[in-house]
Formats: structure tokens, C-alpha cells, sequence
């Protein structure tokens, strides 16, 4: 009889010690899930214009499937009223354009879709000072074999920043197959600083003071 007891005792502290040792792996793979997540939040683990270029990639991309039997080529992004790239122009965002181009390039890609680069050259191109294969002399350049897709949009100014407005567009009818919205405020590729030069110019708290010749 007391054996059997002490056998009884004995089974039910195994299955407490199971218990509780199951409780603290989960409580312990629950922290490392958060620990994960947090490590993995975009916005931490990205640059400011990084984390809102991936944040309108998630909207541009979510109706699509990736296939690799087509390819998207990914135009620059340029103002809604002009349709052109203004290389005169200085403000806190006059590069969006150009990041955009690059960025969504990069969001493609890493979600399976084959990203085909217009601007890389027949070869190698060597310099006194560098050596580069992107160019836009279009002498170095191969023409397009085929394009399925074009990613390209507008930028519209405001006064905290601009609003992008990106879309796949069919190459064979032009039908827009996806659309995505998303501001960028006017601090992504500068952080709050009292003066800072860009481009040549002064810049304090945003506003233009005066242009200096560098």
C-alpha cells in the first residue's frame, strides 16, 4: 500500500515538474517571439524613407502574386504636375523620387518578383575614378528585351512633406492592376537640426536661410 502511494506521489510531482517546466518554455518562447518581433519592426530596423517605402510596398504589392514568368521594370517617381525631375530643385525631399525608384526596386525583389534594371550597361564601365555598371548613357545601354510591368508614380507637394501615389501599370494595355497611397513627411532623410547644409544650400529648422557656395 505504500508503495503504492509513494508510486502515486511520485507520478503526480513528474507531471507537476512537466507542467511547470512546459509554463516557463512557453512564457520563454512567448518573450522571444515579442523579443523577435520588436527586433523586426520595420520602423526600427529601417531608415526613415526605408520603413515608408516598405510600408506602401506592402499596399502595392498585396493584390499581386509574385511570378516569375514576368518582369517589372521600376521608373522614377516625379511631381504630379510636371511629370519631370526639376534638377534645380532644393528642399528636404529632393530626393524621394530617386528613393523610391531604388527602394520599390529593392521591395520587389525581396517578395519574389524579378525586377528587371533598364539602367545597367552592356558591361563593366571603368573610370579614372570609379568603376560603375548603372549609367544613363544610352550608348551603354542594351534596349529593354521585354517589360511586363512598369512601377513608377507621382509626387505631390505639401506642406509637411508629399504625397506618393504608386501603381503597376500593364505594359501591353496600360491598365493600372494595382495602386498604393502613402505620405512621406519632409523629415525622412534628415533628422530635427538647427542648421545643416544640403546640396549647397543652409538649411535651418527646414527653411531655406541663405545659399552657400561649398
Amino acid at each position: 500500500m505504500k508503495n503504492s502511494i509513494s508510486n502515486l506521489f511520485s507520478f503526480l510531482m513528474c507531471i507537476l515538474s512537466i507542467a511547470i517546466l512546459l509554463s516557463l518554455g512557453g512564457c520563454a518562447s512567448g518573450t522571444n517571439v515579442a523579443q523577435q518581433e520588436k527586433t523586426l519592426n520595420p520602423k526600427q530596423a529601417l531608415g526613415n524613407a526605408e520603413y515608408y517605402t516598405h510600408v506602401l510596398a506592402n499596399e502595392l504589392f498585396a493584390a499581386l502574386l509574385p511570378d516569375r514568368q514576368y518582369r517589372y521594370a521600376v521608373a522614377g517617381f516625379v511631381p504630379v504636375d510636371t511629370f519631370k525631375q526639376n534638377a534645380k530643385a532644393q528642399s528636404p525631399l529632393m530626393h524621394l523620387g530617386q528613393q523610391l525608384e531604388q527602394g520599390l526596386m529593392t521591395e520587389a525583389v525581396k517578395r519574389g518578383f524579378v525586377a528587371q534594371d533598364f539602367k545597367a550597361a552592356n558591361g563593366i564601365i571603368i573610370t579614372a575614378t570609379d568603376d560603375r555598371v548603372l549609367t544613363r548613357d544610352v550608348d551603354q545601354l542594351t534596349q529593354v528585351q521585354r517589360v511586363d510591368y512598369f512601377i513608377t508614380g507621382t509626387i505631390t507637394s505639401q506642406a509637411s512633406g508629399a504625397m506618393v501615389n504608386a501603381r503597376v501599370i500593364d505594359a501591353r494595355n496600360k491598365d493600372v492592376v494595382a495602386a498604393a497611397t502613402q505620405f512621406f513627411p519632409d523629415n525622412i532623410f534628415w533628422t530635427s537640426e538647427r542648421v545643416s547644409t544640403r546640396a549647397g544650400r543652409l538649411y535651418r529648422n527646414e527653411s531655406l536661410v541663405r545659399e552657400v557656395e561649398l
